[in-house]
């Protein structure tokens, strides 16, 4: 498993120009991307399984799933 300081860091950098805060507890990441300026969330979604992103390609379909659902126009707040 990719260690959680390099996951974050990859989700975090997949949002530009918006920013991310990724973080983990117990094996669950929490993202929250919002905009730099006014830092207004645009998406919000918790509970997604570090296991579940063993490789770039992993990542990268989680990444691509989230800038979907924002450019969607939705805002997603799973609990």
């Amino acid at each position: 498993m990719m260690p959680i300081s390099v996951l974050s860091s990859i989700v975090e950098s997949g949002f530009k120009p918006l920013s991310c805060e990724c973080t983990e507890s117990l094996g669950l990441l929490e993202n929250t991307i919002f905009d730099p300026g006014t830092r207004q969330i645009v998406l919000f979604i918790r509970n997604v399984s570090a296991a579940d992103l063993t490789s770039i390609r992993s990542i990268n379909n989680l990444i691509a799933e989230l800038r979907r659902e924002i450019n969607a126009g939705r805002r997603a707040f799973a609990g």
